[in-house]
């Protein structure tokens, strides 16, 4: 069977993305979140999907589990995968959440007591073209409640690289400091977040499932003993390792 015009794709994609966004939960729905050090809070986890330069088929799908709030290195899951879905912007998720998924799924029926009890993506949840990221997409999902920390600002909805955006970084005085990612439709889809004092450069945090963004702005902070979620860092430092490179 030949592979859906690109133009057919988009809209079944599109829908599903509506269909899906409707599950998504803005609040905070575990005992964990409501305590004011996330007491009840055992393990973090974070996940990537990693390529190897001038390969746009074959990548790395990683997942680790941190304790916390010590942050030590639980469990480590990379397994390399061929991608078999277009990269479009705005629909990363139909690419990447098939191989994230089953490295949770994996987990979950090997060594069910590590399981994350939350979930830091590399990528954006809410604030997204259609309200409906990488970290939403992987929330429904999989059930897990789930953050979106992005490294760099997504230039969407009216938000973009303004002078008062600027002004806004620069009035950031030390880690845990924000402020909100306002769309044109007046909604805040999201929050700039000094993470650290050690960095001036903020992360973008959104909510992916079942958190409310000020739970999960608070609880990125943290877990930033730099500037990105110690959860991502591992990640990414499981990245460059196999590249050969330093963190």
């Amino acid at each position: 069977m030949s592979a859906p015009p690109a133009e057919d794709l988009l809209q079944q994609w599109e829908s599903e993305q509506a269909r899906l966004r409707q599950q998504v939960l803005e609040e905070d729905t575990e005992d964990w979140q409501g305590s004011p050090d996330f007491s009840g809070l055992e393990r973090v986890g974070g996940v990537d999907l990693s390529f190897i330069k001038g390969d746009d088929v074959n990548a790395c799908a990683q997942l680790v589990v941190l304790s916390y709030p010590d942050l030590q290195v639980l469990y480590e899951d990379s397994q390399m995968v061929t991608l078999t879905a277009p990269y479009i912007a705005g629909f990363l998720a139909f690419r990447e959440t098939p191989f994230l998924l089953e490295a949770l799924q994996r987990l979950k029926k090997n060594q069910p007591t590590l399981l994350p009890q939350v979930v830091f993506v590399d990528g954006n949840g809410l604030f997204h073209y259609r309200e409906f990221g990488l970290a939403c997409h992987l929330g429904v999902l999989s059930g897990l409640p789930c953050v979106g920390v992005a490294k760099n600002l997504l230039q969407v909805q009216g938000v973009n690289k303004s002078e008062e955006h600027q002004s806004q970084i620069a009035a950031l005085q030390r880690g845990g400091d924000s402020f909100p990612l306002i769309g044109a439709s007046g909604k805040v889809l999201g929050k700039a977040l000094r993470s650290s004092d050690k960095s001036s450069k903020p992360v973008y945090v959104s909510v992916g499932h079942k958190i409310s963004l000020d739970t999960a702005v608070r609880l990125t902070h943290a877990c930033c003993r730099y500037r990105v979620p110690e959860p991502i860092r591992q990640v990414l430092a499981c990245r460059l390792v196999a590249k050969g490179q330093k963190l």
